[in-house]
């Protein structure tokens, strides 16, 4: 057998074995066939053939032990062949017994380390190798060889080795299957090893440890394939080296391929390890691929996500080139070549869909002469990355409900409300002011619902109008002037596993909100210029401070839209409304900005207590919070007093009032008159700036120049 042959031989047997143990590994199979079993072993009349889920050649074995009266309570523990009986057979099978312990020594940590028993059987049944301990499994914890037992169908009833002589084939049997229920909790699989002329001469088996309870599905159909594997790649190789050991033409080229065979085997075994180590870190890396190829890309092995990401069933995946799912001519092969990791973002084309990835690449060195034997991928979606994306986008979702500040009662049910509805995955829609704090409780929500996502923010209002589309869907490369040429994804896309926040979402042009409508349907968009959709999958919170029901009705907002953005629902009051929260909030960003600082904090003296309340705040929260910041870097000593706040809240909490005496003798026609007011106001100016030039001037808005001179003109002491 060339090289060529073996390896395709030994390609053959893994992807068979794949499907074959895939097929029949289910825990609803196994419990089927133990409760088949109980039955048959209580009840003499009892056919398994009927047992849908047994298979026909292992009830007929099950009824032949019975006739045959082998005890299923019970196994041969002591050999039952004289020791020149024994000696003999180790003679006739010298040359099998020798290839197969070079072997095993390479497989021997593997096997321990994983609770494996390792058989050798001769074709009537004599156990020829031993490999594995079990010494602290009953009943097995009185023996740890059972080197030299005859173990056939006589004697143990239904084995994996019993019939894979008689089928000559690989076989894997459930635990429940065994007819001793001593090796009902463990999964078996045999092998046979050919001679030249094709006869089975001996069967390799692998007996897991046994299992201390019903094992779960993932288990089931993870442990079993690669035992079986394993199984049958040695067989493959002891029959191969069996057959350059009886090459006498060609022993010196021969030699030299059963030492490559070894080192291949070698690798074989370390790629199993990585693989099973990937199969555990499955349940860690839910969403992420994990794929394994040869030196040339062929797939060898994959994982139950990377068979969603390329949408392949499992026979269906193994053997194909990793690159024919590639878009344009991928480096990754390439790059598996250098010895090093490495990570690349590549978009992979399936089904018609493109999607990015980030590619974690590990390559698999060979023992012994340190080439590249192939490589261990990592697939994950490229949006994954959310930190970088934020980053760039200046989208980081910072708050949570705990940063909400209140002391009012109903706002705290709006604040409880909004909890409920994160944990729902519907469209949210915040109404509110401006300054109200929607995009705080936007960020809120995420943080509730997808934390680990991205949060991507879009003012609607803000963006120019010719822009919005590529800046909301992204374009492909070329599609308009200034255009980047590698393109460049949108915020929707970009949004992938998290939350797209649209504030100001009444500013939305009309001819857009029906593309975003139908991408809010489909979960699906198409980038400027593109041929292709692509399936997003992400959650919408928008908001405004308009009334967008009343816009509907004024044909300005699509009904259908509006419908499908308020399914939900929060509605944030303004600050005047929130009661004592003015105060409250008041004090608190005094504070939160000196301890900042480093600051002494002030307190608010009544005076400008007074002025704070009495003022309606029309930029809500996010301008009480700039007031305070105001007042407190042009307090010096003492409390804050009205003259520190702003002048706009001192102008609005004392209107401009005309002498009241004065006015009662004079027409309305002469109350109006330009000058009478001008001199009013600059009055009232100078009786809140305590007399101060330059403070009257900053509020009346006029330069100080003017206003001495218009002091002069009204004859205004000062």
């Amino acid at each position: 057998m060339d090289i060529t042959m073996y390896k395709q031989s030994l390609s053959d047997l893994q992807a068979n074995c794949f499907t074959i143990s895939k097929e029949l590994l289910s825990l609803k199979r196994w419990q089927a066939i133990l409760r088949c079993k109980q039955e048959f072993l209580e009840n003499n009349t009892e056919d398994p053939r009927q047992e849908p889920y047994m298979d026909k050649e292992v009830a007929a074995s099950w009824i032949r032990s019975r006739e045959l009266g082998v005890n299923p309570y019970s196994i041969v523990k002591d050999p039952n062949l004289s020791p020149e009986q024994l000696s003999k057979v180790y003679g006739n099978y010298s040359a099998i017994i020798q290839v197969t312990n070079s072997l095993v020594e390479s497989f021997k940590e593997l096997i321990v380390t994983c609770g494996y028993i390792f058989y050798l059987f001769d074709k009537s049944g004599v156990i020829l190798l031993n490999e594995g301990d079990w010494g602290n499994f009953p009943p097995f914890a009185n023996y740890r060889s059972r080197t030299g037992i005859i173990a056939s169908e006589n004697s143990e009833g239904t084995t994996a080795h019993a019939l894979c002589f008689r089928l000559r084939r690989p076989i894997q049997l459930l635990g429940p299957e065994h007819y001793c229920v001593a090796f009902q909790n463990s999964i078996a699989s045999a092998a046979p090893v050919r001679n030249e002329n094709g006869q089975v001469q001996a069967a390799l088996v692998l007996v897991s440890k046994p299992l201390l309870k019903l094992p779960e599905e993932d288990t089931l159909r993870n442990l079993g394939p690669h035992s079986l594997i394993l199984t049958t790649t040695m067989a493959v190789a002891i029959e191969t080296q069996l057959k350059l050991l009886h090459s006498n033409r060609r022993i010196y080229s021969l030699n030299k391929k059963s030492e490559i065979f070894n080192k291949q085997l070698q690798t074989a075994k370390e790629k199993l390890i990585t693989v099973d180590n990937a199969y555990l870190a499955t349940s860690a890396f839910i969403d992420e691929g994990i794929i394994t190829v040869d030196k040339i890309g062929d797939i060898t092995h994959i994982n139950p996500a990377a068979l969603r990401i390329l949408k392949l069933r499992q026979e269906e995946a193994i053997h194909r080139n990793i690159n024919e799912f590639f878009e344009n001519s991928s480096h990754l092969t390439a790059l598996a070549g250098k010895h090093e990791n490495s990570i690349i973002e590549e978009r992979l084309c399936v089904g018609g869909i493109r999607n990015s990835y980030q590619i974690a690449i590990h390559p698999l060195l060979n023992k012994y002469s340190k080439d590249v034997d192939g490589a261990v991928l990592k697939f994950s979606y490229s949006e994954k990355s959310s930190v970088h994306n934020n980053n760039k986008s200046g989208s980081i979702a910072r708050y949570s409900f705990a940063d909400i500040i209140t002391e009012d009662r109903d706002f705290k049910r709006n604040i409880d409300l909004a909890k409920r509805f994160a944990k729902s995955p519907e469209n949210i829609l915040i109404i509110g002011e401006s300054g109200t704090g929607k995009e705080l409780f936007a960020q809120a929500i995420h943080n509730e619902y997808s934390p680990q996502g991205p949060f991507m923010a879009v003012n609607c209002a803000a963006m120019p109008r010719e822009l919005i589309e590529s800046e909301l869907f992204g374009y492909e490369g070329g599609s308009f002037t200034g255009a980047e040429r590698s393109g460049k994804p949108g915020k929707i896309e970009l949004a992938q596993g998290g939350t797209l926040f649209l504030d100001e979402i009444g500013d939305m042009p009309l001819e857009l909100q029906a593309v975003l409508l139908r991408a809010l349907e489909d979960k699906q968009i198409m980038r400027v210029g593109g041929t292709r959709a692509k399936k997003i999958d992400f959650r919408l919170i928008a908001a405004t401070n308009k009334d967008l029901y009343n816009m509907v009705k004024e044909k300005q907002f699509r009904e259908d839209l509006y419908f499908r953005l308020s399914v939900l629902s929060v509605t944030i009051p303004p600050l005047r409304a929130r009661g004592n929260d003015v105060t409250y909030l008041s004090e608190f960003f005094i504070r939160n900005y000196c301890q900042k600082q480093g600051w002494k904090i002030p307190q608010i003296g009544p005076a400008a207590q007074e002025k704070i309340r009495k003022y309606q705040w029309p930029g809500n929260v996010r301008q009480l919070q700039n007031a305070m910041i105001y007042a407190v870097n042009t307090v010096v000593d003492g409390p804050i007093r009205p003259e520190n706040l702003p002048n706009y809240i001192l102008m609005e909490t004392c209107p401009i009032k005309t002498n009241e005496s004065a006015a009662s003798n004079e027409k309305p026609i002469d109350m109006l008159c330009l000058e009478k007011l001008e001199k009013d106001a600059i009055e009232t100016a100078m009786t809140y700036a305590h007399n101060y030039v330059p403070d009257a001037a900053e509020i009346l808005g006029i330069s100080r120049s003017t206003l001495y001179r218009k002091l002069k003109d009204y004859d205004i002491d000062y």
